[in-house]
């Protein structure tokens, strides 16, 4: 993988997309859901500080293990009693990132040492966490790199870390003296006031030797400076320890809020399941609603043609529904009716004098009246029928050449 360090801001892009999009056994051991925003974590450092840039290098753990990690090397600008000096330092994102905070190293050339004892820094150079408010602090997804290196610019400008080899600023022919002097300011100069390049790889990375610069001794700080910084530090410190309860504080409102965002997110499947089994409920009911619509205007149109024909019916004369053929057929039917009737009134006369409605002697006249009509009705039926016989055999006698032959 080629090292970014000496291209410009879009071959950092570049190189970032192409580290971070890698996959199989060459992927960077970072999560899948935090890659975009550790590359835009490091694209934001390069653009505030330009002395980091970002590479891919092997990092070994305390345990012995070897991983292959991302890391932001060069220097980092801090402001000591009004001047400005670059420390050259490694900015490690391991696995856990941006979870979790990086590991931050100071990377001393050969002609600087760490200073002994400094509360931030041990003497392998890296900066203890939980020393430094932003590191013990760090919140995910919030806390980024620029802020925390303008917070290690502000500390380290407050009490410098490194300082110059003695021997590194003394001519050939002087020796070292006994004393050590802190990181160079305006009054104490020394060989290491500015380291303006940048640290191996990035070309450069030891101070020039300057034989006409002497080393001074320990200066004497103003206790105004003193007392400043140290209420500075304290107020950064409060700070940073108010935001980590906060944070705290935060975190365990959030929990109960999360449970209840789980529940109602349940909630509010449920509630969609239930209206589209509504909705296909609604669908069912509006075909068959359309089916029973059909069903209705079909019957409703029977009922009217059924009242139209009741309508005809009832406007039919019942009388005039047969129509005999000739005269002696309509004389025949009306002479079997008039039978008919009387044998209807003799039998409801019979009835009437059961249930004792009507005296026997009524009964008796009424009956030999109707008798009689009865056999005149029948006497002139019998003879219409043998004319009408007669009839029929004279009309067929043509034809029975016809089915004899």
């Amino acid at each position: 993988m080629a090292d970014p360090a000496a291209l410009g801001g879009q071959y950092v892009q570049q190189f970032l997309s192409a580290a971070l999009s890698q996959r199989g056994p060459a992927a960077l051991p970072y999560a899948e859901d935090g890659k975009w925003l550790i590359r835009q974590h490091l694209m934001a450092l390069t653009g505030a500080f330009a002395s980091l840039r970002p590479r891919a290098a092997s990092f070994t753990h305390d345990d012995g293990r070897s991983s292959y990690l991302l890391q932001a090397e060069g220097t980092i600008p801090i402001v000591y009693r009004g001047t400005t000096y670059n420390l050259p330092a490694s900015v490690w994102l391991l696995e856990q990132y941006p979870r979790r905070p990086p590991s931050v190293f100071l990377t001393p050339t050969s002609d600087m040492l760490v200073k002994p004892g400094h509360p931030l820094v041990d003497p392998s150079g890296l900066v203890r966490a939980a020393a430094v408010p932003y590191l013990a602090s760090w919140v995910y997804p919030s806390s980024n790199l620029v802020d925390l290196v303008r917070s290690l610019s502000h500390l380290f400008g407050l009490d410098p870390p490194l300082y110059s080899h003695p021997a590194a600023a003394l001519p050939q022919n002087q020796s070292p003296p006994n004393t050590r002097h802190p990181f160079p300011s305006p009054s104490n100069p020394s060989p290491a006031r500015i380291y303006s390049s940048l640290p191996s790889p990035y070309g450069g990375g030891r101070f020039p030797p300057s034989p006409q610069t002497q080393i001074a001794s320990h200066p004497i700080e103003d206790p105004a400076d003193v007392f400043r910084r140290n209420a500075i530090s304290k107020i950064v410190e409060n700070v940073h320890r108010d935001a980590a309860s906060l944070r705290r504080s935060q975190e365990s409102e959030m929990g109960p809020l999360l449970s209840l965002q789980a529940e109602l997110r349940i909630r509010r499947e449920e509630l969609s399941r239930g209206v589209r089994e509504m909705v296909g409920e609604k669908e069912g009911l509006e075909q068959q609603l359309q089916l029973v619509l059909m069903n209705t205007d079909v019957l409703e149109g029977w009922v009217r043609e059924t009242e139209a024909s009741s309508r005809k019916v009832d406007a039919l004369n019942v009388d005039n529904v047969f129509e005999p053929m000739d005269a002696l057929s309509r004389q025949i039917l009306e002479l079997t009716a008039a039978d008919l009737a009387v044998e209807d009134t003799i039998y409801s006369l019979d009835k009437a004098v059961q249930d004792g409605a009507i005296t026997s002697e009524s009964y008796l006249k009424s009956v030999r009246a109707l008798c009689r009509e009865q056999f005149f009705h029948r006497a002139t039926l019998a003879k219409a029928r043998a004319v009408q016989v007669q009839a029929q055999v004279t009309k067929m006698a043509p034809r029975v050449p016809l089915y004899a032959s």
